[in-house]
This record gives structure tokens, sequence and C-alpha cells, in this order.
């Protein structure tokens, strides 16, 4: 390896193989993975999947680490090719309104650089200034102002990829137009790295609305009924650029944090801004349609006060970091049935007695309750919990992390229920990766995971490309079948609505069953 790639790529360093372990999710694999290779270029890459083919080395591709459902933790045996050096903006056509970056690019920086141009790039993940579009075209990454620029497969044209043995691949176009052959760059979008390895991408500009936004804040006595009032601004025929909910508990974080007085305001948070040449009318037709919802309503054009509210929304996971062990989740309902959803949440926080912060990309459906485990607690979650919870999916986890409390588990599998039960989905934008794939099955239905598990070999038919992710293996379906109550769900979200299918806290999944 080391003579077939860039000199100095390839590190056994304990520092950089610590740090391969685990991504933002927080799950650490039992061990470092063998080693890690920093590709600088195609070149690199292609070498690097040619040996590992070769000699049936699993690889695992990695950005920034910044995902949230363990796709980029790597383990014992695992080469890990990161991706973080090759870092350019190949090219930014004002002209065509496109730009070719390397995957190592970061979200917000190419951002910045169509800005020049009266241009921008219209997927903008919360953590846009940290995250890499190669992670961001691995997930489909959602974010902000999805709901009205869509997220990113609507922004990718076309894709350079490496497969397994080498071959590079070229998918897509440059054009707006075109549909020769089967459409393999959206079918490589969102595949977790599973099916090859993104070294280039050609991605959609947009121009930057005219005028200046408007921005609204709007408090309201409790998250449902926030979430009731995005129903009505959709409902409205208004279609903001963001709207994000932003419950009491992380009010209360940013507060502690930042100083800002949010909580006193109110119990929960819609955060609403339009753009465009009818920017202000649009926040006005917003406001009326909200305000009999809302204890207080508040209209700005001033961009200091949008950068406030915009970065207390941006910052709202780091708030909540700072309580405890957040566990993130990551699920969508259709959007009538918004509201009932976040009062579900809370009401399977209650019956579960477990923290449960809420927060909502509103205008989509798309909701992250996120779990916060004390660290007291999860020291003392004591073994039964602790070694179930250590085992998601078949991967064994790091015996020595903190471990997570049964009761957690048991909320988590109910609100993975309660979603699909919605005709809702398992994860909006964070992706499978390790800790969901043992739910997967129950959505998808067994069919639908085979037919994907011959696809997934046709890229890769030695099965070396993120070994152990997204998909199921045929014992992790049957232990969904035999141990948790979603697999009751499978039949309704497949057609067969069995009798009894919602969970309750009797009948929900065996400590540590779940994964977050």
């Amino acid at each position: 390896m080391r003579a077939a790639t860039s000199a100095g790529s390839v590190s056994q360093d304990p520092a950089d193989l610590t740090a391969a372990r685990a991504d933002r999710s927080g799950w650490p694999s039992p061990a470092p993975p063998a080693v890690v290779v920093r590709a600088v270029g195609v070149d690199d890459v292609r070498a690097v999947l040619r040996l590992a083919h070769e000699y049936r080395v699993p690889v695992v591709p990695r950005g920034a680490g910044t995902g949230l459902a363990g796709g980029a933790v790597a383990g014992p045996g695992e080469l890990v090719l990161s991706l973080e050096r090759m870092n350019r903006i190949r090219e930014l056509s004002p002209a065509d309104m496109i730009a070719v970056v390397e995957p190592g690019v970061r979200a917000a920086e190419l951002d910045q650089a169509a800005a020049a141009h009266g241009l921008r790039y219209a997927p903008d993940p919360a953590s846009h200034d940290i995250s890499t579009l190669g992670g961001n075209i691995a997930t489909n990454a959602g974010g902000l102002r999805c709901a009205k620029y869509g997220v990113t497969r609507e922004a990718v044209l076309g894709l350079d990829v490496v497969l397994p043995g080498g071959e590079l691949l070229r998918t897509g176009r440059r054009t707006v137009k075109g549909v020769t052959g089967y459409d393999l760059t959206a079918l490589l979008v969102g595949s977790e790295g599973t099916l090859g390895v993104v070294v280039a991408a050609a991605l959609r500009l947009q121009p930057i609305p005219p005028g200046q936004p408007a921005t609204v804040a709007a408090y309201f006595r409790d998250a449902h009924a926030a979430a009731a009032a995005a129903g009505a601004v959709l409902a409205a025929g208004v279609t903001p650029a963001l709207l994000e909910l932003l419950d009491a508990r992380f009010l209360a974080a940013l507060d502690a944090w930042r100083g800002t007085d949010l909580r006193a305001r109110g119990q929960a948070l819609l955060l609403a801004q339009t753009d465009g040449s009818g920017a202000e009318a649009d926040a006005d037709r917003l406001a009326a349609a909200i305000r009999e919802h809302a204890t207080v309503v508040e209209i700005s054009t001033d961009p200091a006060s949008a950068d406030e509210l915009l970065a207390a929304r941006r910052l709202a996971l780091p708030a909540i970091e700072r309580l405890g062990r957040p566990l993130i989740e990551d699920v969508a309902v259709p959007r009538s049935r918004l509201a009932e959803m976040v009062e579900a949440i809370a009401r399977i926080g209650e019956r579960h007695n477990v923290v449960v912060a809420t927060l909502a990309h509103a205008a989509d459906g798309n909701l992250h309750p996120i779990f916060v485990v004390d660290p007291a607690e999860a020291a003392g979650a004591g073994a039964g919990a602790g070694q179930g919870g250590a085992e998601l999916g078949g991967a064994a986890l790091d015996p020595g992390a903190p471990q997570v409390p049964e009761a957690v588990w048991r909320a988590a599998d109910e609100v993975f229920t309660t979603a699909l039960e919605m005709g809702g989905t398992l994860t909006g934008e964070h992706g499978v990766g390790l800790l969901k794939r043992r739910w997967v099955a129950a959505e998808l239905g067994d069919g639908s995971v085979d037919l994907q598990r011959r696809l997934r070999a046709v890229f890769d038919p030695r099965g070396i490309l993120n070994r152990g992710k997204v998909l199921p293996d045929p014992a992790a379906i049957t232990d969904i079948t035999d141990a948790t109550s979603i697999a009751d769900t499978a039949g309704v979200v497949n057609g067969a609505a069995p009798e009894g299918a919602a969970a309750t806290a009797d009948t929900a999944a065996a400590p540590g069953a779940a994964a977050v």
C-alpha cells in the first residue's frame, strides 16, 4: 500500500487509528482499525481499492467523521480510506451554474465560493461548516433549506466513483436535463459508501435570491402547538426557505450556554425564514397563519437578528451535548402528522422516564428526538442494559464505552415503531450506518432488502466496502422478528396491518435491542 500511494498517505499512528474508531454518533468500535490511508488524489483511491479488492481487505470510506449513524466507524482488521485531503474545488462555472468538487470540500466552503459569483450551493446541513460534501452525498444529507431547495440528491448532476477493484466510473452529466440509461447517480447518492467511493461530484448551483430575507420567530406554549403551527404554514400555501422547531429543552440548553433568553419567551420556538423578492409579504402571510397558535410572533428583516437566530439553531446540538451524552435520532413522518409525532415523542419520554429533547425540520416532517443520558446514569446502567446495548445489529461495540440505560433503549424502539405506524421512515437524512440496520427490514420488507443486497454485490462482489453497514444480514432480520416490537410494524408498512401493531412499554424491545 505504501508503494502504491502518495508519500506519507499510509498511517498506523495510534492517534490516527483511535480517531477512526468512532464518528459523531459516539459509538466506538471494539478496537482500532489496522491502517488509515489519507488519499490525496484519484490515483490513491484507485490503488487502495485495487489492493483491498485483491487481498479482500474491508475498507471504510471516511470524510470528516461528523456522521450520526456510525457509518464511518472502523474496527479491527479494517482499512480506513480518508478523503479529507481531497479538498479542491476543481471548477466553478457561473455560466453553467455548476461546480465540480472533490469529496473533502466542506459544504460551507462551496457555498462561500459560489457567493462570489452571485450563486449558492442550496443544500444546507446544520453541520455545513464541518461536514464534507463527500459525506453529504454518502448520506443524501438534508438540512435547513431543503424544504424549498431540495436535499443533496437534487443538487448532484454527476459523480466520479471508484469501484472495488480500482475501476473509475463516471455517472450523470453536466447538463440540466438528461435521461440516458439508468440513473446511477441517484442510486449512489445516499448509498453510504457501500457501492463505491466518490472522488468528484458535479453539483448544481442556484442564484442567490434577490433582496433581504425575512425571519419569523414564533414562540408557543409547547412543542405540539409549534408543530401544529408548522402545518398551518404549509396549508396557507407559504413555502419558507427554512422552518425549524426547537422544544423547551433545546431553548433552555441554548440559554445556559449562550446567555440568551429564548426559554423566557415560550416553551417552543418555530424559526422561519422567507427569501426572494416577495420575502416580506411571505413572512406576513406566514405570521398570520400561525398567530392563533403562538404566544409571541416576531418578524425581522435585520440581518444581525437573523444571524443570531440561525446561529442558535445551528448550535442546538452542541448545546444539548453539554447536558449529557446525546443519542441522536432521525425519523420522518408525513408532514400532516408532524404535530402527532411530536406529541407521541413527549409521551414516550414520560412513559419511560427518559429525557428527550426534540428539534425538527418542520417543513418536511423530519424530526430529531434526542435522548439525553446523564453521565452518572450511563455509568450505572448495569450489566443487563450495558451488555445488551453493546451489541448493535451483530456489531460489538467497545465494552468500555459509556452504557445506555434499558429505559432509553425501550423508548428509542417505541419512537421507531410509532414513526413507521404513521407512514414514516427510520431515517430522513442521517442514514442507516451501523446503528439502524436492525430495523431496515421492518420498513422495507425482506424482498426489498434481498434485492438491495444482490444489487450491492454487483458493485462490490467481494463485499469489502463499508462491510456491516446499512443492510441487515439474515440473522439480524430474524432477531427483529423475534425480539423487537418494531417487526410488527413491517406488516403495516408493507400492506398488512397486524392486530395490535402499536408498541407499548410492555411490548417494546428487549434491553439493548435498539440502537440510537
